[in-house]
């Protein structure tokens, strides 16, 4: 996190107040099911990428527990070059995990990778457009970007409510979400990336 980075004072207002909230509500995770809508209901079989909660993070669990209960399969993102994309492997709540970069839990080298039809991502902060702030790392913009230029995906941020914003800066090479679920609620993001400014462009 740079301090040259024009995002970097909005990213350390952001994880203070995810922490701070995370710590007031630590079962928020649970009420990620409630709000899922039944319209977005998955068909057997397709992937689900989540990923394992780091300290402030809501937890995806209990919504991954949910949809595989529902026939998907399950996958988590594994680090694989600094500045490449993320990738893939299948994960089944038991099955072993191996503490790699910035202290994330990923799955073994033995998994299988996996294909995503919708990814669950973690973020610091979101704004109406669907323009998400994370570490600054860029780790799933590339990968979202990857993703939809070989076939449909859907990108679906998770959140506690008070993580939405009215705007973020971002860049050209930024990924929206299609959607956020939140301990409150499901919001659908229109399908066009705001025009420059219009989120707040640095």
């Amino acid at each position: 996190m740079s301090a040259d980075d024009p995002k970097a004072a909005l990213r350390r207002r952001l994880l203070a107040l995810r922490m701070d909230v995370s710590a007031a509500r630590p079962d928020a995770g649970a009420a990620l099911v409630e709000h899922w809508p039944e319209a977005w209901a998955l068909p057997a079989g397709c992937v689900v990428a989540g990923y394992r909660a780091l300290p402030g993070e809501i937890d995806p669990e209990p919504l991954m527990r949910h949809l595989a209960s529902r026939g998907a399969e399950l996958a988590l993102p594994v680090t694989q070059a600094q500045d490449g994309p993320l990738l893939f492997r299948a994960w089944s709540p038991g099955d072993p995990l191996q503490r790699a970069a910035f202290g994330v839990e990923e799955p073994t080298g033995e998994a299988p990778a996996r294909h995503p039809d919708l990814v669950l991502v973690p973020l610091l902060g979101v704004d109406r457009h669907g323009m998400r702030i994370g570490f600054g790392k860029g780790y799933y913009d590339r990968t979202l970007d990857r993703l939809r230029t070989l076939a449909p995906v859907r990108a679906v941020g998770l959140a506690f409510s008070e993580q939405r914003l009215d705007s973020v800066p971002f860049d050209d090479h930024d990924q929206p979400l299609d959607a956020l679920v939140t301990d409150s609620g499901f919001h659908l993001f229109g399908t066009d990336k705001p025009e420059s400014g219009a989120g707040g462009r640095t």
